[in-house]
């Protein structure tokens, strides 16, 4: 951090009010990290090509590790742990059901990034899962059961609605 050009900025963190006060060039994901203690949100590669630090800024994903600060003033930002206060998101628990994964280092961003892609694709094809989760990469390989945990979790959000 850029101790000479301290500023506060303030954000909504899981729903909570939120200041931070440090360069505004900071990438966000050390703010969650360091600042927040909200180790859920992984350093992968550090260039948003690997998906690790996957959080929601609004409504869409984002990589945190190239998210500056100033970027998020005013605005939702949602953590792994913001996700759901129980772990009962539907992809938390298809995520389970389907034992998607192996070393769990990149888990975090991976449901994040789906979670953004059952908003947009209720109903995902095999072609939407691609597209939407192509930059998230995972080096165990678990991509099959990711794409049935993503599936299963959608029919579980479509259930729901329909009986809701």
């Amino acid at each position: 951090m850029n101790n000479s050009a301290m500023t506060t900025t303030n954000f909504q963190l899981n729903g909570k009010a939120f200041s931070a006060i440090a360069s505004p060039d900071t990438p966000l994901l050390w703010i969650i990290r360091d600042v927040a203690n909200l180790t859920g949100t992984k350093f992968g590669c550090g260039i948003g090509l690997c998906g690790a630090c996957t959080v929601h800024l609004g409504r869409r994903a984002v990589r945190s590790c190239m998210t500056p600060l100033s970027a998020v003033a005013g605005m939702q930002v949602t953590t792994i742990e913001g996700l759901s206060t129980d772990g009962q998101h539907p992809l938390q628990k298809a995520w389970v059901q389907t034992q998607a994964p192996q070393c769990g280092y990149c888990q975090s961003g991976q449901i994040m990034q789906a979670a953004a892609l059952i908003r947009r694709f209720p109903n995902p094809t095999d072609d939407d899962i691609d597209a939407v989760m192509n930059g998230n990469l995972c080096r165990c390989m678990a991509y099959v059961r990711i794409r049935q945990a993503i599936k299963l979790a959608a029919a579980q959000v479509q259930e729901a609605a329909a009986h809701g």
